[in-house]
């Protein structure tokens, strides 16, 4: 599993001046190690140059540059999140109706520090070719989104949280999606999740694209990555339908308003995630603590309210308040929309 990276390979193109600083460092380690020669000050005046590249680069970014980072194949999947943070996790296949859906990984875990159980849903990319052809490239399909519901149904059941990591383009669109359902299905996992009496903490890691995102996104709390996206369309389907053209894909991503410091001022989301310098997919150690972190802060509370409470003959907590969640995503996803109301409501009457 890729860890960190001293050097990267340039996936674009405002990458490639750091990919050349960093060979030159690299080289220029590499010599010192064979020739036995001290270059220790040339070294470190070359790492103190790329630093400062990687801080002006990654400071001054499009928000196209930022759609570009968000589906970076070097970004950390799902997979390797719960591998590193959750490594008791036991996946859950199936949806019991027609197959498993390798774009969506689903399970429980531990959570560390704590003796609770939670469930994990998740989209889940490849990397190899072979891989990207299992997984369906992230986009779930409405099996996908059945075992989701499966999970959902079984945490509520056991009182159980429910962390989320988003990460897809959007769900699948092909006709064998839509022959077994895709609409109603992404529906009824929006459903079942302002249903659910459990909490939801949701994480956008990558991509957050269309109503494939929003089926495992209903989270009390919302959570981005600094370098993801999440929007209602793609730039590019975006694109397509306004202008015709999906090549005005750039276009279309600055209006789209689709990066967390612009989501978390409208109130779409409640936290952006700190990433390493130069992003996630430079740096993974850094990234899981970064998470780690985070979910302490937003996710963990949940279990130490959990512990402090009365149990049960069946070990549960009791809670005479458990529609609370459910009743705070209801009230958080229905203000969403209030400052468009707002907007509309003191425009001159004609």
């Amino acid at each position: 599993m890729l860890r960190s990276v001293d050097r990267m390979e340039a996936y674009f193109d405002f990458e490639k001046p750091i990919q050349t600083l960093e060979k030159k460092l690299q080289d220029l380690r590499e010599l010192s190690e064979q020739e036995s020669v001290d270059l220790s000050h040339e070294i470190e005046i070359l790492e103190k140059k790329v630093n400062e590249l990687i801080d002006k680069t990654y400071q001054n970014l499009s928000t196209w540059q930022r759609v570009q980072l968000s589906r970076h194949p070097n970004r950390p999947y799902t997979r390797d999140y719960i591998e590193a943070l959750f490594p008791d996790f036991m996946e859950l296949s199936g949806d019991r109706h027609f197959s498993d859906d390798k774009a969506i990984i689903a399970g429980t875990a531990t959570y560390p520090g704590t003796q609770q159980s939670f469930f994990i849903v998740g989209h889940q990319k490849g990397r190899t070719t072979k891989q990207k052809m299992m997984r369906n490239f992230g986009m779930a399909k409405p099996e996908g989104y059945r075992k989701a519901m499966r999970c959902f149904e079984l945490a509520n059941r056991s009182k159980m949280p429910i962390l989320t990591f988003i990460d897809t383009p959007g769900a699948y669109p092909g006709i064998e999606a839509e022959e077994r359902g895709q609409s109603q299905a992404i529906a009824e996992s929006i459903r079942l999740m302002f249903q659910v009496k459990v909490p939801i903490v949701s994480v956008v890691i990558g991509e957050g694209g269309s109503g494939g995102a929003l089926a495992i996104g209903i989270g009390n709390q919302v959570l981005m990555q600094e370098y993801s996206t999440y929007s209602v369309i793609s730039p590019e389907s975006c694109a397509s339908i306004l202008w015709s053209d999906s090549t005005l894909a750039e276009k279309a991503s600055e209006k789209l308003k689709m990066y967390p410091k612009e989501l978390k001022r409208l109130g779409v989301i409640d936290q952006i995630i700190p990433e390493p310098k130069g992003g996630a997919h430079r740096n993974w150690e850094e990234a899981f603590q970064l998470m780690q972190k985070t979910l302490n802060r937003f996710f963990k509370p949940l279990f130490m309210e959990e512990e402090a409470k009365p149990k049960t003959r069946n070990g549960h907590g009791k809670n005479h308040d458990e529609s609370n969640f459910r009743n705070q995503r209801i009230t958080k996803f229905r203000s969403m929309g209030s400052a468009a109301i707002g907007i509309r409501s003191e425009s001159p009457k004609k």
